[in-house]
């Protein structure tokens, strides 16, 4: 591997974590993102658990639909 390779690679990740930042702070901006129905939130006294369940299927529902569509070419 040489320099040039290696600085595609860097450039790669940074586009990488700038994408990841901008989806998050698009997703604190949803309301309801984290708040379904089906996500699990318990607390008792001073300790609480949460899971977001459904949140986490819908997402994962969303990014296989993305990937197959992006595959398909």
């Amino acid at each position: 591997m040489n320099l040039d390779d290696l600085g595609k690679v860097l450039v790669g990740f940074g586009l990488l974590i700038v994408l990841l930042g901008v989806v998050l702070i698009v997703a604190g901006r949803v309301p309801w993102l984290g708040r379904l129905p089906g996500d699990l939130y318990v607390r008792r006294g001073s300790w609480a658990f949460y899971f977001p369940l459904a949140t986490s299927l819908i997402v994962s529902a969303l990014l296989t639909l993305v990937f197959w569509i992006l595959n398909r070419r």
